[in-house]
């Protein structure tokens, strides 16, 4: 019989079981049929799953891309125009800048199609249509092989699958694991290569509340880049070339004036990139309390240098402002991530769960001969990896490779193995030194050595300091005697003395013969100091952490099956892993900390609040206060108001930057360009009172395009709706989802008091 305390607890525990789930989930498009499109249109969509995805005919998914490698992108107009976050197309925007011609900070917009600028390597990948491949690709994989010869199998059918799918196609096919290697799903694409810079606003817009507000909510980033797909004359993909077309799609998303309110529905579609939903208390352990702090630790050093250097010199800023961008994001979302899950009690609550597997598993013997040993090999794996292991994995990949210089020797030390290697490998060598030459413009267009040997001093002495005797190469053992811990100085010698440093250096270097090379190469300081590194790690290091992560990887597939069977009732999603997905929720507000109430959206007026000249992250362009002081917003602002951003509880994650939000008719309201900084543990552990999406108002956008940047035109492509607020017109099932939900639990609250 449980007492009044007990009671209460399981009350809250229901409660937030049944609320835990409510707008989570990265679900797959092709089964939204099934799984999710009465609850979608329970919550206020108006759309079927057909109209979300079919490859039957033109749907949502057509006007959905995978931009270059990490992003997501959304057409917007049947000329082939492409919308991303500005950050998504930071890179571009750099590579045509030049400190006379400084775009980053001046923005640039063109206003004919001959202006926009060809971006070689840049690609956008629509998908054609997804299916469910698991039999093929397990079909002849008997239970019981090692990780290793599983996974050498598994690759063998997917590239034998891949090959027949695509034969006499220009289509290409992507195959990944889902719930750990579960089940398999095979993506269907269509890659285009010509894609052109149409329109990016300036920094002081595109990247408004810089680095301070990154991760936060109040937010008011105008994060956004246009870009434009170009097609040959068939319209299919084509590599550059001044006779090509602007691409027509299947379908572009209407953009809608009327806005969004509290409760709307809201959904993401994109490419959303990593998480781990199911992982064992060990692994979030691991992460919390050994991974992430000294990966912030490392990359707090490192911020510190760039932003000195960056501040001190305007070419300095340019050259390494993408690279600052990228370092500084995961920096302050790994310090929200260890917080949130603090907050969260995330360990305790992945160890409940997994008392109630034990107490599953016990109840019956086959269950026993399947899962028992899950959680005590978790225990064991987790622990042997606590010992050193992964903090010598981080250190590497961060403090080591997070050295330009030594990251960049990573392709020479790989060369000299060539040279000296078989004749087989030699022949490779050419090849190797063609590629080295050709990119060398382009690493050394944005690398500063004196910037990159400040890194380097700081960052080795953290490796000596912070790691124990057994994973410190014995060239860094004899330095440190050497230089009696005078690292400053040692950086000196290096510098000065590798032929890695300057283009000059390399492209010399690369011309010498094989024999020549290969003895510079292995007398490299750089390259010798990165041998040693690299031998350690690859010998004390990778051995160990490789055959426990296959170990893992087993036990992740094993447990994740159990808890599929153990919990019936609930649709299980898989983890992100960088192909299509949609996320669906609703515009909300959320209590960032007692006594704290967030609004839904920002407006402009917020900005001119936020102005600080003296901080490069809050100047606002003389043109944009204009526009302020005399609310001409035109048909973009609403009750005098110039909405720029808005928060809704849609599940994202990195790679659904520049994902399109969309509205319960399909029309595009915003760009997803951030989560807040309490919720960025959503990654692992998804919390629905506080885990919020932050996307630009599609209204902001037009509004900078026409008003302030005087690019109508491209405006002029768009198509334009105001079909009114979402609730205004009769649905069927149609409710306001919060207040449903409040009624249920004052029901049950009610029920309580009366037991």
């Amino acid at each position: 019989m449980f007492n009044r305390k007990q009671l209460c607890l399981w009350v809250m525990l229901a409660l937030s079981s049944l609320s835990a789930y409510a707008d989570e989930g990265m679900w797959l498009p092709m089964l939204l049929k099934q799984l999710n499109e009465a609850d979608m249109q329970k919550k206020g969509m108006r759309l079927s799953a057909e109209d979300i995805y079919s490859v039957n005919k033109s749907s949502l998914k057509d006007a959905i891309v995978q931009f270059g490698a990490g992003c997501t992108g959304e057409i917007i107009s049947n000329q082939g125009l492409l919308l991303t976050n500005h950050h998504c197309g930071y890179g571009q925007i750099q590579s045509h800048s030049s400190v006379e011609n400084d775009l980053l900070t001046n923005g640039f917009w063109a206003m004919t199609k001959d202006q926009e600028k060809p971006n070689p390597g840049l690609t956008a990948t629509f998908i054609v249509r997804m299916e469910d491949v698991t039999k093929q690709i397990l079909v002849d994989i008997p239970a019981g092989l090692s990780e290793a010869e599983r996974e050498k199998r598994v690759q063998a059918n997917i590239k034998k699958v891949q090959a027949q799918t695509t034969a006499g196609t220009h289509y290409d096919a992507i195959i990944r694991p889902f719930f750990y290697g579960n089940e398999y799903y095979m993506y269907v694409t269509e890659t285009f290569k010509d894609i052109r810079l149409v329109g990016a606003p300036p920094e002081s817009i595109g990247k408004f509340g810089g680095d301070t507000d990154n991760w936060m909510w109040p937010r008011h980033t105008g994060d956004f880049s246009l870009f434009r797909i170009y097609a040959g004359l068939d319209n299919k993909p084509a590599a550059y070339s001044p006779n090509n077309k602007p691409y027509v799609p299947k379908h572009h998303l209407p953009i809608s004036l009327a806005g969004i309110q509290e409760g709307d529905f809201t959904m993401v579609f994109g490419f959303p990139g990593r998480t781990t939903e199911y992982l064992p208390s060990q692994a979030v352990r691991e992460i919390a309390e050994i991974s992430d702090p000294a990966k912030v630790k490392i990359r707090t050093v490192k911020l510190g240098i760039l932003d000195q250097d960056m501040k001190a010199d305007p070419r300095v800023r340019i050259q390494y402002a993408a690279k600052y961008a990228s370092v500084s994001n995961a920096h302050k979302k790994w310090i929200g991530e260890m917080r949130g899950l603090r907050k969260l009690n995330a360990i305790a609550k992945k160890q409940e769960l997994e008392r109630q597997f034990a107490n599953w598993v016990a109840q019956e013997t086959g269950r026993k001969a399947t899962y028992s040993q899950v959680m005590p090999q978790f225990e064991q794996n987790y622990a042997t990896l606590a010992k050193g292991i992964t903090l010598a994995r981080d250190y590497f990949n961060e403090a080591v490779l997070g050295v330009e210089l030594l990251n960049y020797a990573q392709s020479y030390l790989n060369l000299a193995a060539s040279l000296q290697g078989t004749p087989e490998t030699k022949s490779d060598a050419q090849e190797q030194i063609d590629k080295l030459s050709k990119g060398a413009a382009g690493f050394f267009k944005n690398y500063n050595l004196p910037t990159d040997k400040k890194v380097f001093t700081a960052l080795l002495q953290l490796y000596v300091n912070d790691l124990e005797a057994q994973f410190q190469p014995e060239v860094l053992q004899t330095l440190t005697k050497q230089y009696k811990g005078n690292w400053a100085a040692y950086a000196d010698y290096v510098y000065a003395n590798t032929n890695l440093a300057s283009e000059e250096k390399v492209q010399s270097l690369l011309k010498l013969s094989p024999t020549q090379l290969q003895a510079k190469l292995l007398a490299d300081p750089a390259v010798q100091l990165l041998n040693g590194f690299a031998t350690v790690y690859r010998t004390k290091v990778l051995p160990t952490y490789t055959a426990l992560n296959d170990q893992n990887t087993l036990l992740n597939r094993t447990y994740l099956q159990g808890l599929r069977e153990m919990q019936k009732d609930r649709k299980f999603y898989p983890d992100a892993n960088l192909t299509l997905r949609v996320s669906y929720g609703q515009v909300d507000t959320y209590k960032p900390a007692d006594g704290v109430t967030y609004d839904y959206y920002t407006t402009l007026e917020g900005i001119i609040e936020k102005e600080d000249p003296i901080i490069p992250d809050y100047k606002v362009p003389a043109k944009l206060k204009e526009l302020y002081q005399k609310k001409d917003y035109g048909q973009y602002g609403m009750n005098g108001q110039m909405p720029v951003a808005f928060i809704a509880s849609n599940h994202t994650t990195g790679g659904n930057s520049g994902s399109p939000v969309i509205n319960a008719r399909g029309e595009l309201i915003g760009t997803n360009f951030d989560r807040n900084w309490e919720g960025t543990m959503s990654d692992i552990m998804y919390d629905p009172d506080r885990v919020r999406n932050i996307s630009m108002d599609a209204r902001y956008f037009l509004f900078i395009v026409d008003k302030f940047a005087g690019a109508g035109h491209l405006v002029k492509e768009m198509t334009l709706v105001n079909n009114g607020p979402q609730a205004a017109a009769p649905l069927q099932g149609r409710a306001n989802t919060k207040i449903k939900v409040k009624q249920e639990k004052n029901k049950k609250k009610l029920k309580v008091k009366a037991d």
